[in-house]
């Protein structure tokens, strides 16, 4: 129980920093916007069936967006000099950890609960559907689960903006095709067994790396 108190203490610590700053919600949500006004238009005028392509933009506008988050996740502590606050406190590292992630997929789920909706008024499809939500979910805990691992790693280099999606997304293609085949599988009622080898991709690559997240993050906020 002490451990659940540690870590729902930094995810409450983010959570009021965000609602005063926003600086993590907006960025992410004025680019995942963007990025689906943009594609809606460009398919609209060069695309005859939108609906073969609209998994693809989802996880698009989610995962560009979730790198600006990632990215702002620690640079934050590190700018204002709370990193170190954060790693001399009488907590386990992993806890920081759980803490730091849990607060990233409240982040982007908020953001996601947002830019849905505007993506089914412009693309005219149903993503209010069970399998879709669950994959949303499972596809954003990996995300922020590699996420957060490399986001400590990068805070600490010059070009941390840069170097973050260069050592993410080679990592987290597994997580996006599986996520954007299951989103398109969904969509076109194909059943759930014809798609279950990449729902258990899904499953095994969030356990697996949030494993390895857990188990090396102390030596990483250390070096």
């Amino acid at each position: 129980m002490n451990y659940l108190r540690q870590v729902a203490a930094i995810v409450w610590k983010d959570v009021v920093a965000e609602l005063r700053t926003k600086d993590i919600f907006s960025a992410m949500f004025v680019f995942a916007l963007l990025s689906v006004l943009i594609f809606q238009f460009a398919f609209d005028l060069r695309v005859e069936n939108v609906k073969q392509v609209a998994p693809g933009v989802l996880w698009v506008a989610i995962s560009f967006a979730g790198v600006l988050g990632l990215n702002r996740s620690f640079a934050l502590e590190k700018d204002k000099g709370s990193m170190e606050g954060l790693l001399l406190a009488p907590v386990d590292r992993s806890a920081i950890y759980f803490g730091k992630m849990l607060g990233n997929v409240l982040f982007m789920l908020a953001m996601e609960a947002l830019v849905i909706p505007v993506f089914i008024i412009l693309f005219n499809l149903p993503l209010y559907l069970p399998g879709v939500l669950l994959v949303v979910l499972l596809g954003t805990l990996g995300f922020a689960g590699v996420g957060t691992l490399f986001s400590a790693m990068a805070v600490n280099t010059r070009a941390r903006e840069v170097l973050l999606p260069i050592l993410l997304f080679p990592i987290l293609v597994p997580v996006l095709i599986s996520a954007v085949k299951l989103t398109g599988g969904f969509l076109d009622n194909i059943p759930l067994s014809e798609n279950i080898n990449w729902l258990q991709l899904l499953v095994v690559f969030d356990v697996v790396f949030i494993a390895i997240a857990f188990m090396t993050f102390d030596y990483v906020v250390e070096e």
